[in-house]
């Protein structure tokens, strides 16, 4: 099967590849439940960033920033990065219009921004004019002061399930060499080195 960057991936029902069942203890036959999936993943650390876009109104340009930790990076040549956004988000609307956002890598200290940003958009609306940023040279979009970061041209983005993976093409970027990262694990923010 052959994608393009205009094809939503295959449904699993659209698979051509059958697996064999695995010969493991605890295997059930079934792919499991949401809840299941999300306790398992919370052994699973990740990195935490400072997502940021716009939309333009009437000459008038919105920033919203929002906490994600499904940051990959997916290719270097060309340089490609993704993010997976709940389908019924207003940040990926904005997104999908305006095609321009940044990531910022938070560092070990950021946590408390992290939580904040974590919240709904009503309460992110006024923290996205309290927080050090600039808007980036490249797309405009909100660049945090703090760890690295990455400007993105949204390059594709296919329907996964209740979520959008959003593949951008990294247009400029920049790494500080913070000593401390930030990372989520077990429901919780950690600072590692």
């Amino acid at each position: 099967m052959t994608l393009d960057a205009s094809s939503p991936l295959p449904r699993p029902s659209e698979a051509r590849l059958t697996l064999p069942r695995p010969d493991v203890p605890g295997w059930a036959g079934s792919p499991g439940t949401g809840a299941g999936l999300r306790d398992v993943m919370r052994g699973f650390a990740t990195g935490v960033c400072l997502a940021t876009t716009y939309r333009d109104r009437q000459g008038d340009r919105q920033h919203d920033v929002l906490t994600v930790n499904s940051l990959t990076s997916l290719s270097l040549d060309p340089p490609l990065v993704a993010v997976s956004l709940r389908r019924d988000s207003a940040f990926l609307e904005d997104l999908k219009d305006s095609g321009a956002w940044a990531v910022s890598i938070l560092a070990g200290g950021d946590s408390d921004v992290a939580r904040s940003c974590a919240r709904g958009r009503a309460a992110r609306r006024d923290l996205v004019h309290e927080l050090p940023a600039s808007p980036g040279s490249a797309t405009g979009a909100l660049v945090m002061h703090g760890s690295s970061w990455l400007e993105c041209v949204t390059w594709a983005s296919f329907d996964v399930g209740d979520h959008v993976l959003v593949v951008g093409e990294v247009v400029a970027l920049n790494e500080r060499g913070e000593d401390q990262a930030l990372v989520f694990l077990h429901s919780r923010f950690h600072a590692v080195e």
